[in-house]
C-alpha cells in the first residue's frame, strides 16, 4: 500500500517534499474520486540547484518551473496511478490555500501569507497528486506563529 512516506521517498531524489495531505470533501474542489490530495513542494537545500540544472531553465522557453514541475510531478502521479494537479492551471485554479489549510501542516500567518511547519514563510506548493485511495494521515502540526512571541513579520515591511 501506497503512504505518504513511500511518496515522500519518491520524491526525494528531485528535491521534492511531501507538504502536507487531506482527505477532501465535496466543497474543496478535487476531481472526482479522490480520497487523499497530496501537496508537493521543494526541499531545500537542493531544490534550486537542480531546477537551474534542468532542461527546462535552460531552454529560454517560458515558464521552466512551471513545466519542470509538471515534468517531474506528472511522472510521479503517473506512477502512483494518480493525478498530477498544478497551481499554474487555470482557469478555474484549483484551491491550493485551502487545500495547505486544511492539511494541517500550513496555516495564515499574522500577516496572511502561509507559514508551513517546516517551510515557515518560504512554503511553495509545485504541484498536488490526487490519489482514490484514502492515505492515512499524520496528526496536524504545531502552528509555528503560536510559539513565535517575537512576531518579526508583523514589523518587517
Amino acid at each position: 500500500m501506497i503512504t505518504l512516506d513511500t511518496i515522500d521517498a519518491l520524491a526525494r531524489p528531485h528535491c521534492l517534499a511531501v507538504f502536507g495531505a487531506l482527505h477532501p470533501g465535496a466543497e474543496d474542489g478535487a476531481p472526482g474520486g479522490t480520497g487523499t490530495i497530496v501537496l508537493i513542494g521543494p526541499s531545500e537545500p537542493g531544490f534550486w540547484p537542480l531546477l537551474t540544472a534542468s532542461g527546462e531553465w535552460r531552454d529560454d522557453a517560458p515558464d521552466p518551473v512551471d513545466r519542470w514541475s509538471k515534468r517531474v510531478i506528472g511522472a510521479l502521479a503517473d506512477g502512483l496511478g494518480g493525478t498530477a494537479i498544478f497551481p499554474s492551471d487555470g482557469p478555474p485554479y484549483a484551491p491550493f490555500f485551502r487545500w495547505a489549510l486544511a492539511s494541517g501542516r500550513a496555516w495564515a500567518s499574522p500577516v496572511r501569507i502561509l507559514v508551513h511547519d517546516r517551510a515557515g514563510l518560504w512554503v511553495s506548493y509545485r504541484g498536488a497528486v490526487a490519489l482514490r485511495d484514502r492515505l492515512a494521515l499524520p496528526a496536524p502540526a504545531l502552528n509555528p506563529c503560536e510559539s513565535c512571541a517575537a512576531r518579526p513579520c508583523l514589523s518587517a515591511c
